[in-house]
């Protein structure tokens, strides 16, 4: 992984610049650490190495001035050996005492290391500092967690906050209360689902629409996707594919023939024939997409309950979409037919208490709005959350997955096989409002802090 953090700039010296250490750099951050920690302060008798050391998951940001002197460093990575869930520490952040004070070369470490961390795919960034060091990092915005003893003086253990879901969940989801005053999209008991049941029949109507950007720079991976949103919507209120109607907007009609022609692969492999539609040219791009299915027993977003188990039954399959890395996960172009309607059937075949697909909210944001609709509030394990090798956790918890279905039961619930998809218990639903990060040491941290949608309690 790589982020651009050259030159971060101080404003009194202009020429400082952080970057990753590697060869004599990292010698020079070493050889400080040992002046300071060792020599200076006495913190350790001979040398203060540990085992994050050694880990080549390790970064060390060094602070260089104009001729190449290094002024000094911070180090950061995972918490843990393992699996990297995005559990970060940070620490051994070291500045040479002549060049300490009026320059600010430790807050521009600090500030370099939280923007590494955040870009890593970090939700959980934490530092033990002297107590001494403590309004330091306030000033910059960590929170205090608790105190510490470190080689036998105080220290303070901080958090940065990290708001990415929260930010996410608030961007996409949040106004929509405000704006669907009165509506109750869905009725009674299926407010805020991911489709709505038509009165008096068995049919379940859904409907997305496609972001303008997206079908005008990739229009035939934009015709997959919008009948990929809508039948993955029917699925999630167990209901199968009857048919789908699409709106179309394009400049021209070679345009117009892209996008048809990624509607017409996906309808043919989902197996949900097109039945019509609209199509308007010399226009800017767009995209709709509404889908029918057919159910008589629809499970609902808002059925969850306190106590019931949280699971995630996802396509851990494929790799990011060239063009949208961190932000969309495609398993489902490289799936043929009976392993993309195997993965369509397993709610209407575990029939759970509520069921929502994870959508552009994220597996958190999604999560929210699964508890919000439930009138309770939602723990999330995230060492247990199924995810693919190459996604690191705030990516994969932020993104829009192929095939991903959060659904809530009792434990002893039986829960299907789903072709290729794999699923784990990874949380549970509880009392309160919001969504909560488990740590595996237990510590809890606030992912989402009330409802998503504002929609309420379905």
């Amino acid at each position: 992984m790589s982020v651009d953090l050259v030159p971060v700039l101080s404003g009194l010296r202009p020429t400082v610049q952080i970057e990753p250490a590697s060869g004599a750099a990292l010698d020079a951050y070493r050889a400080l650490r040992q002046a300071v920690f060792v020599e200076e302060q006495g913190l350790f008798e001979r040398h203060d190495r540990d085992e994050l050391d050694d880990d080549p998951r390790t970064v060390v940001l060094v602070a260089r001035d104009q001729r190449g002197t290094v002024l000094g460093g911070v180090r950061l990575g995972p918490a843990r050996p393992g699996s990297d869930i995005g559990w970060w520490l940070g620490g051994r952040l070291v500045v040479d005492s002549r060049a300490r004070g009026t320059n600010g070369i430790g807050p521009l470490l600090v500030n370099a290391a939280c923007a590494w961390a955040e870009n890593a795919g970090v939700l959980r960034f934490e530092a033990t500092v002297q107590a001494r060091n403590e309004p330091l990092f306030h000033r910059l915005g960590w929170r205090r967690v608790r105190p510490a003893v470190v080689a036998g003086v105080r220290h303070t253990l901080m958090r940065w906050p990290i708001g990415r879901l929260a930010v996410l969940a608030g961007a996409t989801k949040q106004p929509l209360g405000e704006l669907l005053q009165g509506l109750r999209p869905g009725g009674s008991g299926f407010v805020g689902d991911d489709g709505a049941p038509v009165p008096g029949t068995d049919l379940i109507a859904a409907c997305d629409a496609i972001i303008p950007s997206m079908v005008e720079r990739d229009p035939h991976w934009a015709g997959w996707c919008a009948v990929l949103v809508n039948v993955n919507d029917l699925a999630a209120m167990g209901a199968a594919p009857v048919g789908l109607l699409n709106a179309i907007g394009a400049r021209d009609a070679a345009l117009a023939g892209r996008i048809l022609g990624g509607l017409r692969e996906a309808s043919a492999r989902y197996g949900i024939p097109i039945l019509g539609g609209h199509t308007q040219l010399g226009v800017p791009a767009a995209l709709s997409a509404t889908a029918l299915g057919r159910t008589g027993h629809p499970v609902p977003g808002g059925g969850g309950r306190p106590g019931q188990q949280v699971r995630l039954t996802a396509d851990l399959g494929g790799q990011w979409r060239p063009g949208y890395h961190g932000r969309q996960w495609d398993s489902t172009s490289t799936r043929d037919s009976s392993q993309l309607r195997a993965m369509l059937g397993v709610v209407a075949q575990a029939r759970p208490s509520a069921a929502k697909d994870v959508s552009m909210a994220g597996i958190g944001g999604t999560l929210g709005m699964l508890a919000e609709a439930s009138g309770c509030g939602a723990v999330l394990d995230v060492a247990r959350v199924p995810r693919p090798a190459g996604a690191t956790m705030g990516d994969w918890l932020t993104c829009f997955p192929g095939f991903a279905m959060l659904t809530t039961d009792h434990a002893a619930s039986a829960v299907p096989a789903a072709g290729p998809a794999v699923g784990g218990a990874c949380g549970e639903l509880v009392a309160g409002q919001g969504v909560r990060l488990r740590w595996p040491d237990g510590e809890l941290t606030d992912a989402i802090p009330a409802g998503v949608t504002g929609l309420g309690r379905a």
